[in-house]
């Protein structure tokens, strides 16, 4: 008979599966390498079978291995359900939401969610971790975090920056505009400030790879392909460097209001538009339901919905 397994070895097993390899596996998990071998070393001798044979320089699961890793996603939803169920009981008293968050939400809607949520619930712990979509969405996904904060440039389809969010359960949490960021002084004499296609002979300063592909897509429907002279995701040194006048930039709205630098002048672009949705997983614990809630009314806070 086999021994009783262990959970985390199960976990490294599942890790090396969806991956592919160990040294996936072990950046998967944030461990060292020679950690993935000894769990599964470890898993072997529990299981009684082989579960891993070398292929070339590589490794890939026997038939036992397959069989144990399949019920390994299983097992551990089924811990991890177990684990959402006595959150929920605690209640509200004792419990812990974890939220994964893109900069500028950070700065602006979660700041305002968290005090209301400590406010209202003084007994309830609350985890942030700044992430940009794909990372945040990545530790929805591992279980890591109970709400996942991302954004998506709704009027530019290819340029999404999660993929398919039908696995998910998605809140909308605000609709922004977004903005042209120019030099100060940039208004011509009638004080009008430049339209994007005014702008297809400047330097520009891109932000991160989703806004990049956004502001891309953007400049390509006004008829020119942009040159982009700088690239950083701090949209602090976006506004420092144009106001220094070495390029221009867009902006979402959310970032202009957690830092409008008195050196750039701002203007909306038509039908430009940025989605901010909470993403979940099956139902949120009552914990990270309450933070969910008060996430939505500090968007409708800054950003009070456009009459349809």
């Amino acid at each position: 008979m086999p021994a009783d397994l262990d959970l985390a070895r199960l976990r490294v097993l599942a890790a090396v599966a969806r991956t592919g390899s160990l040294t996936a596996a072990a950046r998967d998990l944030g461990i060292a390498q020679p950690s993935v071998s000894h769990h599964l070393s470890r898993l072997e001798a529990e299981a009684g079978l082989p579960l891993l044979e070398r292929v070339g320089r590589g490794v890939r699961l026997t038939e036992a291995g397959d069989l144990l890793a399949s019920r390994a996603e299983e097992i551990l939803g089924r811990v991890e359900g177990v684990r959402r169920e006595l959150d929920a009981l605690a209640g509200l008293q004792a419990g812990r939401a974890r939220l994964a968050a893109f900069p500028s939400a950070l700065a602006t809607i979660v700041p305002t969610a968290v005090g209301a949520l400590h406010r209202d619930y003084p007994g309830i712990g609350v985890g942030l971790v700044e992430a940009e979509p794909p990372e945040a969405v990545a530790a929805l996904a591992a279980g890591d975090v109970d709400i996942a904060l991302v954004f998506e440039h709704t009027d530019v389809a290819h340029t999404r920056s999660v993929g398919d969010l039908s696995r998910f359960q998605v809140t909308e949490v605000l609709d922004e505009p977004v903005h042209l960021v120019l030099p100060a002084g940039s208004t011509d004499a009638d004080g009008a400030t430049p339209t994007l296609a005014d702008l297809a002979d400047s330097d520009w300063i891109a932000g991160c790879v989703r806004c990049r592909a956004d502001l891309v897509a953007r400049c390509s429907a006004a008829g020119f392909a942009p040159h982009i002279a700088f690239e950083t995701d701090d949209s602090l040194a976006v506004q420092a460097l144009v106001a220094q006048r070495v390029g221009v930039s867009v902006l979402p709205d959310m970032a202009l209001r957690a830092h409008h630098s008195r050196g750039v002048i701002t203007a909306r672009l038509p039908g430009a538009r940025r989605k901010v949705l909470a993403l979940t997983v099956g139902a949120p614990t009552p914990p990270a339901r309450e933070l969910l809630q008060r996430l939505v009314a500090a968007g409708a806070q800054l950003m009070p919905p456009t009459p349809r």
